[in-house]
């Protein structure tokens, strides 16, 4: 049990998550697997939480809506877990129930999550990583020198694109054929011609909202996951062009997003057998500071299951000067964090580090720079970043997957990092190496 003190916490505006604070008010809590009940009624009778609505298996059509009703609690069962409406006045003895009761695993305040900077003025772009930055947001910190000696390798790009020929896909037979990747970010384009193939399932968390991608990160992630072998313009720059992708919308058009609208879309994932699960998404964690349990003990439970997890490692960093720790939740032990590289085969000035203890490693490196893939008006677009890098890894997982159709989540973690091309640059900086296909 996660004993840190929780603090107050801000209110919703109108019963919606504000944009800009760091708490929604409500709480994650994980439950024992074999006597949820006891937990929930434990809530009920101490904490006075709100009525508890159940969501089975593939039961998603509502969920949307009820994570924003003030007066509802949502049990996923699956996954044994809830979020958790509570009243001020009584997180308190939410708190201390949750300590006591020994059904109840883990209780944490629910985070805002976010896949772009935050702007609005009671938010200082500085409080939460960016999943990606574009390529004038870097230039704008860096000279151009700079940027001519990141460019590395007289890469060809006629084919394939960089990062592909970097780690092997275009040396590789595999192409990840009926694997389900899950791709956690802000939808996508389902009419783009390059990935009307490739989506198996679509689903969106966020209210008043359809899958249909209005900001272009998960448009450009799922691309680069599943983009066809041939693309409607060359060069290729899918790693997987044969998986099938479950496309969850856990942000909205601006890129904004909570920690329940991960989960439900990870008890989705789930429940509809993904084996990975790709979320290039996430918020900045201060040094020293320690791993989500709810998040962890989430992954623990989807690896049992057989799903492998990957996350950004975040853009906080400004090296060589400034590194800055993983971030939540790629800093958890059973989550893949992922790093990025520019195309010398260096980490990219942005890429987080590992410098935080228990978890907070980076376990792989992969093309995060000046990385093409679809957009969301049906063309194309180069983005950099770690949330760039996750869908590189998300595919070769696929790959493996495909390769050893009856190897367990951790069989495929080995794979893939003993699979890894080792590098001169520090562990803390790209972990067991270059990602490589299969």
């Amino acid at each position: 049990m996660d004993r840190r003190a929780f603090g107050e916490q801000p209110e919703r505006p109108n019963g919606l998550r504000a944009r800009g604070t760091e708490y929604t008010g409500r709480y994650v809590v994980l439950l024992d697997p074999g006597n949820q009940e006891s937990g929930l009624n434990a809530l009920r009778s101490s904490a006075d939480i709100a009525s508890v609505e159940r969501v089975r298996g593939t039961e998603t059509a509502n969920v949307a809506e009820l994570l924003e009703r003030p007066d509802v609690s949502v049990h996923f069962e699956d996954l044994a877990a809830a979020v958790v409406e509570v009243r001020p006045d009584q997180r308190h003895a939410l708190v201390t129930t949750a300590e006591a009761e020994p059904s109840i695993i883990a209780a944490e305040p629910e985070r805002m999550v976010y896949a772009m900077p935050i702007t609005a003025p009671q938010a200082p772009p500085t409080e939460f990583y960016p999943a990606y930055r574009s390529d004038e947001d870097v230039v704008a910190r860096h000279s151009r020198a700079e940027m001519a000696a990141a460019q590395g390798p007289a890469w060809d790009e006629q084919h394939w694109t960089w990062g592909l020929q970097a780690i092997r896909v275009n040396r590789t037979n595999l192409t990840g054929r009926g694997v389900k990747v899950a791709v956690l970010d802000t939808g996508v384009d389902t009419d783009h011609p390059d990935l009307v193939g490739c989506i198996e399932e679509t689903m969106s968390f966020v209210l008043g909202e359809t899958v249909e991608d209005g900001h272009g990160h998960g448009t450009h992630c799922i691309g680069t996951v599943a983009g066809p072998a041939n693309p409607q313009q060359g060069p290729r720059y899918g790693v997987a062009c044969e998986a099938r992708i479950l496309a969850g919308k856990v942000l909205s058009n601006t890129g904004t997003g909570t920690d329940g609208n991960i989960l439900a879309a990870m008890a989705w994932a789930v429940a509809r057998g993904a084996r990975v699960i790709s979320m290039s998404l996430g918020a900045r964690v201060r040094k020293g500071e320690l791993f989500p349990q709810t998040y962890e003990i989430l992954a623990m439970r989807a690896l049992e299951r057989g799903t492998v997890i990957v996350a950004a490692a975040g853009n906080d960093s400004s090296r060589p000067q400034d590194i800055e720790p993983v971030s939540r939740p790629a800093n958890c032990p059973s989550i893949l964090a992922v790093g990025a590289l520019e195309k010398a085969i260096a980490p990219a000035f942005f890429s987080n580090g590992g410098i935080n203890a228990q978890g907070g490693e980076v376990n792989i490196a992969a093309p995060g720079w000046q990385v093409r893939s679809a957009a969301p008006d049906g063309g194309y677009q180069e983005m950099s970043g770690t949330s760039m890098a996750t869908p590189h890894v998300a595919g070769v997982l696929a790959l493996l997957a495909q390769a050893n159709p009856n190897a367990s989540a951790a069989d495929l973690i080995a794979a893939l990092k003993s699979g890894a091309f080792p590098l001169a640059h520090p562990v803390r900086d790209v972990g067991a190496g270059l990602l490589q296909a299969p």
